[in-house]
């Protein structure tokens, strides 16, 4: 069982499904908060700033508590960066591949940091960025780079993989690139401990050293899972605070997964059961409008009381609503036969899945909820209907 379903299971314990429509989403507060605490302690001890990746988690009804412990968001779009300064405040910083000029000038309206990935998007786009300045915007500035140095196994989430568009690598920078330039970023990490940063900031430090001097600040980029058991936190404040002594720059850490791991579940039920060649259980929910890293990783979600095919009494292969034929969630055994209606209650969905579904065939998105552990009570946040899919297209 992974990290985050481990601390996920305790989240299912609490719910009282009879009180949960589905499918839906739901996101534990006191759960939100035990991590948004760890992550507020590893900030003040180590003197750095640790902002929310939206990419990661964007459940906006949740910011007036995220906003108690963090300093801002981190943005890849325009969109992402309007909600970051319009529902959570503080510090918006924006990094994105490549920026077309009207993107860069809504963007320069509403963050602090922008990030560019390359030398020539700089040079092209730098007096966007000066225009915004001479309004009274005040914008620092900073250049993505690739240290080359790979620590993800899966290569679609490996930044550093062969031939990445992500980053520049020190083959094509020169320290004149950097004129007007405040910081570097990087991001080679992926669901990974202080270890893998230690050994990204050898690499960096070896490669980019020389052009750390002058710089305000530098960013470490996400893929930090600062919030899993037996993350070794002190080893990361060490590796801060001796990385900020060492060159004299401010240093910034994005998280996504480790704000919400473990914190939310998608809760779904069984609309039909038919037989071909093994029992086949129909849900209200879909693995790829979903839970699309089901299909992407490939993923295998867990499943309060389910378990590997052949370790129950029966196993169904669970499938999805769209008429995509291989929208199949997995094979998963049971002690019992399910029933139709039964509820299922899928493990660790508050980070990634929520903000990557889709409304793929029309097939309606799940509801989002939050749950108070010490009430008890599930407040539905948003319910999603036939607009929602109609105003995506035209």
């Amino acid at each position: 069982m992974s990290a985050g379903a481990a601390l996920g299971a305790d989240v299912a314990a609490r719910l009282d499904l009879a009180g949960v429509e589905t499918p839906c989403f739901v996101t534990d507060l006191g759960a939100l908060e035990r991590n948004l605490q760890l992550l507020a302690d590893v900030q003040t001890r180590a003197s750095c700033t640790i902002i929310l990746a939206l990419k990661g988690f964007a459940q906006w009804s949740t910011f007036p508590l995220v906003r108690r412990y963090l300093r801002g968001t981190t943005a890849s779009s325009v969109a992402e960066a309007r909600l970051g300064r319009e529902e959570l405040g503080g510090e918006v910083h924006a990094y994105a591949p490549a920026w077309t000029d009207a993107d860069l000038r809504e963007v320069c309206q509403l963050a602090d940091h922008v990030v560019f990935n390359s030398p020539g998007q700089w040079r092209r786009l730098r007096p966007i960025v000066e225009a915004a300045r001479a309004t009274g915007r005040t914008i620092s500035c900073g250049l993505r780079i690739n240290p080359e140095h790979r620590e993800v196994e899966v290569e679609l989430y490996d930044p550093a993989a062969p031939c990445s568009r992500l980053g520049t690598t020190r083959a094509n920078l020169r320290a004149e690139d950097l004129d007007g330039l405040d910081g570097l970023h990087f991001h080679t990490l992926c669901e990974l401990g202080p270890d893998a940063l230690e050994r990204t900031l050898a690499a960096f430090e070896a490669g980019f050293g020389d052009l750390i001097p002058g710089r305000r600040w530098v960013n470490f980029g996400g893929g930090h899972h600062i919030t899993r058991p037996g993350y070794d936190r002190d080893h990361l404040v060490r590796l801060v605070r001796s990385f900020r002594d060492r060159w004299g720059v401010d240093v910034f850490l994005e998280p996504g997964e480790a704000v919400a791991l473990g914190t939310g579940v998608l809760v779904a039920s069984v609309l039909d059961v038919i037989e071909n060649g093994m029992p086949i259980a129909i849900l209200d929910t879909s693995a790829t409008a979903h839970m699309p890293d089901v299909l992407e990783m490939p993923y295998r979600p867990v499943i309060v009381g389910a378990g590997e095919p052949g370790a129950g009494a029966i196993t169904y292969r669970l499938g999805g609503l769209s008429c995509l034929a291989g929208d199949v969630i997995g094979d998963y055994s049971f002690d019992a036969p399910l029933a139709i209606g039964q509820k299922l209650v899928f493990l660790d969905m508050a980070h990634y899945t929520m903000v990557k579904t889709t409304t793929f065939n029309g097939v309606r998105l799940p509801s989002i909820a939050t749950h108070d552990p010490a009430t008890g009570a599930i407040h539905v946040t948003r319910r999603f209907g036939y607009r929602d899919y109609r105003d995506r297209l035209s």
